[in-house]
């Protein structure tokens, strides 16, 4: 089971360097339903996540004979191959000189949100959002072929959730320990990920699809 925490480490802290959830849930505490709202986000956040590692460890990506499917590998270098493309894309579209960071339209709406909405929102990011999506795919995949038992699948999927959920999870319960007291590193968090979310995401997308790619290779070559 250590080794296949190790497996999925990388997977995890891909998804935890998600600077639009971290954004999206640090202008809900500015909200007047900051507590309500934010904690339906985090609470969908991680069953979104569950949800996705949960149905491919269901489906089952382990070879008869044991180690990894051709068919984990084959999923391995489409998603790799994607996050590759998606990398050259964010970085194509990275604010240029005094140009503004563009943001999602939904986030000059927060205010609004209700806590189902927040839910579900939360889970469209984290079950949808093609990067952390074939994260998770990749995770449960590398889970799927160390041949584990059923529990200790489950122990290890839970392992990746709560440490891809940590960098949503953190501004929450910071705010609820300190209040108002949080609102000033809050808000300096938020403004360098407005600012780099380009850049952050186009590194990550080029390191994780080249990681990815050659994991998926190595399997079927």
């Amino acid at each position: 089971m250590g080794a296949a925490i190790g497996d999925i480490l990388g997977f995890a802290v891909g998804v935890a360097v998600s600077p639009v959830p971290i954004i999206a849930v640090i202008l809900m505490l500015f909200t007047a339903k900051a507590r309500s709202n934010s904690v339906s986000f985090v609470s969908g956040w991680l069953i979104g996540l569950l949800g996705a590692g949960g149905i491919v460890l269901a489906i089952g990506l382990e070879a008869s004979e044991g180690g990894a499917s051709d068919a984990s590998g084959v999923i391995k270098i489409v998603i790799g191959a994607l996050f590759l493309f998606l990398g050259w894309r964010q970085w194509s579209n990275r604010p240029r000189g005094d140009e503004e960071p563009q943001m999602p339209a939904w986030m000059a709406t927060i205010d609004e949100f209700t806590a189902p909405k927040s839910f579900g929102l939360a889970l469209v990011l984290a079950a949808v959002n093609p990067k952390n999506l074939g994260l998770t795919i990749a995770a449960a995949a590398a889970i799927s072929a160390r041949g584990l038992e059923t529990g200790e699948e489950i122990i290890v999927l839970v392992v990746f959730v709560v440490l891809a959920s940590v960098t949503v999870a953190v501004p929450v319960v910071w705010y609820l320990i300190r209040g108002s007291g949080a609102e000033e590193q809050l808000n300096v968090m938020k403004d360098w990920l407005v600012a780099n979310n380009n850049t952050v995401m186009a590194v990550l997308f080029v390191v994780l699809g080249a990681k990815v790619l050659g994991d998926g290779i190595s399997i079927i070559a």
